[in-house]
């Protein structure tokens, strides 16, 4: 059974607050259980309004309605 590279592992909705810097979340973020560690990548968030972690697929999406200062 092969399962579909475009589902994602899990879906995170981010607010303005959680949007660090130059309009970027962290993966892994700090919710993740310690054991599924893997390097901590920088994923945009603001261009596409969602973005794909490459090392665990989690899909972090921003939250409906919320506007990024700057951006």
């Amino acid at each position: 059974m092969s399962t579909n590279p475009q589902t994602p592992k899990a879906v995170v909705e981010v607010t303005a607050s959680d949007v660090q810097g130059p309009g970027v979340v962290f993966c892994p973020n700090p919710k993740m259980a310690l054991w599924s560690n893997h390097p901590r990548v920088f994923i945009d968030v603001v261009k596409a309004g969602e973005g794909r972690c490459p090392y665990c697929g989690t899909v972090y999406k921003l939250k409906d309605g919320e506007h990024i200062h700057g951006h």
